[in-house]
C-alpha cells in the first residue's frame, strides 16, 4: 500500500481494486498510515485521495520503508500491473471528460500567443530562484505544473473543476512530474496558509475572473516574504 501510493495519489476504491482487498480493510490500513504521518489524505468532493506525504519524518520514514521492499516480488509486482490498469482507466475517463468539457483546451490556448515563447518565459521567471513550494493558480490541464517540475521540489495546481483535474492528475502521471500534485480549490479564497508557497503562476486564467484584483491579493497572501508571482494573460483590448 505504502509503494502505490508513493507512486500516485490514490482513492479507497482504487487501491481496493488493485490490492484485491475488502474496502474496510484498506480504509483501516490508510488510517494507520495516516495517524503515523507517513501519507496524507485530501478530500475532493466526495472522494478522498491518498499519497506519501509531501515532506517531514514521515516522508523521511516511507522512503526508508521503501528501500526495504523486495524489488522482485511476486505481489508487488501484482500490485505494479494492477496499478498500471488503474491509471490507463484513469486515462480514458479523463479524455472522456475532457472530450465533453473543453475540447482542444491547449491548442485552442496556442492560437491566441506563441505558447513555446510563453513557456520559455515562464520557466526563466523563476530559474535563478530555488523554489521549493510552488503553486499554478487555475492550473487547468496541468501544463504549467509539467512543464515546472524539474525546476522546483514540490508543486500543487488548484483549480475548481473537477473535471479538469481528473484531466490534469492524468497528464501528471508521468514519473518526472511526481513532485507535483492537483487539489480542488477557490482561486479567490485558495486553501493554503499564508506564506505557504515560495513562487506562484497565474497563467491565463485572470481574463476569466471577475474579480482579478482579488485573485492577485489573495495568490500575494499565499506568497512567501521574497517570493516571486508571474502573471500570463492578455492585455487589455
Amino acid at each position: 500500500m505504502l509503494s502505490l501510493c508513493a507512486d500516485s495519489e490514490l482513492t479507497v476504491t482504487e487501491l481496493t481494486e488493485i490490492l484485491g482487498q475488502s474496502q474496510p480493510r484498506v480504509s483501516h490500513h490508510l488510517r494507520q498510515l495516516c495517524d503515523t504521518g507517513i501519507l496524507e489524505r485530501r478530500q475532493e468532493g466526495t472522494w478522498a485521495f491518498y499519497r506519501m506525504i509531501s515532506g517531514g519524518p514521515g516522508r523521511d520514514l516511507g522512503q526508508t520503508l521503501l528501500t526495504m521492499l523486495p524489488q522482485q516480488d511476486e505481489a508487488l509486482n501484482l500490485d505494479r500491473e494492477r496499478l498500471a490498469k488503474v491509471k490507463r482507466a484513469r486515462e480514458v475517463k479523463a479524455e472522456n471528460l475532457f472530450a465533453a468539457y473543453a475540447p482542444n483546451w491547449d491548442e485552442l490556448r496556442k492560437l491566441h500567443v506563441p505558447e513555446h515563447e510563453v513557456e520559455e518565459a515562464l520557466t526563466t521567471v523563476f530559474s535563478d530562484m530555488a523554489v521549493k513550494d510552488f503553486l499554478d493558480v487555475g492550473t487547468g490541464t496541468g501544463r504549467v505544473l509539467k512543464l515546472m517540475a524539474s525546476q522546483i521540489e514540490r508543486g500543487i495546481g488548484i483549480d475548481l473543476s473537477h473535471a479538469m483535474l481528473a484531466v490534469a492528475r492524468v497528464n501528471l502521471q508521468d514519473p518526472a512530474a511526481r513532485n507535483c500534485q492537483v487539489r480542488h480549490g477557490d482561486m479567490y479564497n485558495m486553501p493554503f496558509a499564508a506564506d505557504s508557497f515560495d513562487a506562484v503562476s497565474i497563467h491565463m486564467v485572470l481574463h476569466y475572473s471577475e474579480d482579478p484584483c482579488n485573485v492577485l491579493v489573495e495568490a500575494g497572501r499565499v506568497l512567501r516574504p521574497g517570493g516571486r508571482m508571474a502573471v500570463v494573460d492578455f492585455e487589455r483590448h
